[in-house]
This record gives C-alpha cells, structure tokens and sequence, in this order.
C-alpha cells in the first residue's frame, strides 16, 4: 500500500478493504536517500496498527540495492542502504523488510552468493535489529538474479538465518516462473519436498500471493491477477491449505487499479483468495 500522505495511510487503506496484513516501502523505492522518520509518524503509524487491527507489517527494500554486485562501490552502496531499511523497519516495529537477494552480473553465481552472504552479516551487525528480520524473496532467475532456486536459497539461509534474523519470503510468482510448477498438484509436491529438504520450508516466514503472466520456467517476472495467469485457482487452493504456508501472512502486489466495473482490484483479488482458502 502507498505510504502517500503518511505510512499510516498505508494501514488506513488495508483496513478500508478489510485486509489483516499489509506491506509498504518506508522510502522511495527507486532512490538512495531517504528522509528520517520523525517520532511523531512512529507514533502515528503504531496507533493505526493497533486501532484497525492490521497486523504482520512488513517494508520491501529498494529495488536499487544488490548485494550480490561484483562493483565494490555499488555493494557497499547497496551495504549501508539495506542497514538504512532494516533500521526503518526496527524503528516503525515491522515484522521484517523484504529483500530480493542481488544479481552477480559479470561475475560469478558462486561470487554472487558468496557477497550476498558477506554482507549480510555486515548488515545485521550494524542494523541491529531486535523485532524485525530481513526476509529473502525467491526471484524469478531473470538474467543474473540469484534466489531463483531452492537450491540457492538453502545454500543462503543455511549461511545466515536465525542467527542473524534471516528468513524467507515466497513469492508465488517468481517460484513458478522459476521453474517449480505450482499449477500442478506434482509439481507443487516437487517444490514441498526439495524446500523441506533443502530447510526453505521451515525458514519462510511470509508469502507473496501472485499469479504469473508469463508460464512455468519462463525466467520472467510478470505478476497478474489471482486465477487470472499460469498458476490458476487450483494453485492458490494448494497454497492455502499447505499445513504450513496456511499459517503465514501473506500479501498481495497485484496490478493496482480498477476492474471495468470499477471494483479495486485489491478487492477482487482478496475476495477470490478468502474464497478459495473456504472451499
């Protein structure tokens, strides 16, 4: 939700559409700097929380941070801006901030990780976090994206985790157009049992809910309506009553908008999820 006007405006308008968690950037997502949240928006923001009972907040961090690059300059850039948005996240009492986990580039996969792993523990130790964790999302595999597998994404949890407040996010998107197909009742087992191997499963602490554009395997990040890509209605069934992703938020990041009858897609989208969650 947009945080225009206040991050507590991002609380009022989940709550407008009745959702129970919400996700919102505490600063512009495609800029470095980033203006100090003043006491009073800490105060304000906490109070929206408690008053429409929206729980589980999380922030997403900019889009601009890779700590997986291979320029010295840029990782410590992308360094000291992941220290900024944990601390923005510790200071406004989210549950976590959500990071993709970085592009090797010209470099190496192994390099990629290696640096992602690096500065992690950089990050922890100059954040200092005590209520919120740094939460990685699986990505597409797009070009050099590293995250894309469950391999990956073990080899980094199992590099950092609990220990330095590191867990996961799954994005149902970029999994499927990662690979995993989550339109099928074997391809979802296939995903539950390499993440169950590999210690992802029990390491995802939040979901993201989208249905891709694009098809399984495709390396392509296209986020679309509930029922409405390649994943289709019968995944989401299997996600929501998953023993254990049933228990965790989840948030959608769905195209904003209206439907042609003028209905907010947030709304549609919630409803269609809260319906196949019943069935």
């Amino acid at each position: 939700m947009s945080i225009a006007g206040g991050y507590y405006k991002a609380i009022e308008a989940a709550a407008e559409l009745k959702m129970d968690v919400c996700q919102l950037f505490t600063k512009n997502n495609n800029q470095w700097a980033a203006k100090p949240i003043s006491d009073a928006e800490v105060e304000q923001f906490r109070t929206t929380l408690k008053s429409t009972k929206v729980t589980n907040p999380l922030s997403h961090a900019s889009y601009l941070i890779n700590l997986a690059s291979p320029k010295d300059d840029l990782w410590e850039k992308s360094i000291d801006a992941m220290v900024i948005e944990w601390q923005r996240a510790e200071q406004l009492g989210l549950d976590g901030v959500v990071m993709h986990p970085g592009a090797f580039v010209d470099s190496s996969e192994e390099q990629g990780m290696q640096r992602i792993v690096d500065a992690i523990d950089r990050i922890y130790r100059a954040a200092k976090p005590k209520q919120a964790w740094l939460l990685l999302e699986n990505t597409a595999g797009q070009g050099s994206c590293l995250g894309w597998s469950m391999e990956q994404m073990g080899w980094l949890i199992e590099r950092t985790g609990e220990s330095l407040q590191v867990g996961m996010c799954l994005d149902t998107c970029h999994v499927h157009a990662a690979g995993y197909d989550f339109s099928t009742a074997d391809g979802f087992k296939a995903w539950e049992k390499e993440s169950k191997k590999l210690g992802v499963l029990d390491a995802i602490r939040a979901l993201h809910l989208n249905d891709s554009k694009k098809g399984c395997g495709s390396r392509v990040d296209r986020h679309e309506h509930i029922g409405h890509g390649t994943i289709g209605r019968e995944g989401f069934v299997r996600v929501l009553k998953h023993r254990v992703l049933k228990k965790l938020p989840m948030y959608l990041e769905t195209d904003k908008g209206d439907t042609d009858d003028g209905e907010p897609w947030d709304a549609v989208n919630l409803r269609v999820l809260r319906e196949l969650a019943d069935s």
